[in-house]
């Protein structure tokens, strides 16, 4: 299975991007779907995660301007951002794992700046 993010780009402060994330197989039995950042010179970091069950888990520094949503088998995952600020800038990835494997999209670039 392979996961392509899209929809990223670059935006004003205060915008907003919705990123999906595409699957070219099936995905079966995930126990959660996420999505995580790396910004120039940090760690790679969660950003919100969903799980089977439908539990969400958000960062501090964006709780309230992003959600996750799940999509459909094509498009198994989805993150709407709004309010976007600077230190959002960042390479977002799509993560989704099940008990045996663990998948990674290669990231798309989102930029906030004026």
């Amino acid at each position: 299975v392979q996961l392509v993010e899209s929809g990223g780009g670059l935006v004003q402060p205060g915008g907003s991007l919705r990123l999906s994330c595409a699957a070219s197989g099936s995905i079966f039995s995930f126990n959660a779907m996420g999505w995580y950042r790396q910004a120039p010179g940090k760690q790679r970091e969660l950003v919100a995660r969903i799980t089977s069950g439908d539990w969400t888990v958000y960062a501090d520094s964006v709780k309230g301007r992003f959600t996750i949503a799940r999509g459909n088998a094509e498009n198994p995952v989805y993150l709407q951002m709004n309010s976007l600020k600077p230190e959002d800038t960042a390479v977002y990835f799509c993560n989704i794992w099940g008990t045996g494997w663990d998948y990674w999209g290669q990231g798309t670039q989102v930029t906030v700046s004026s």
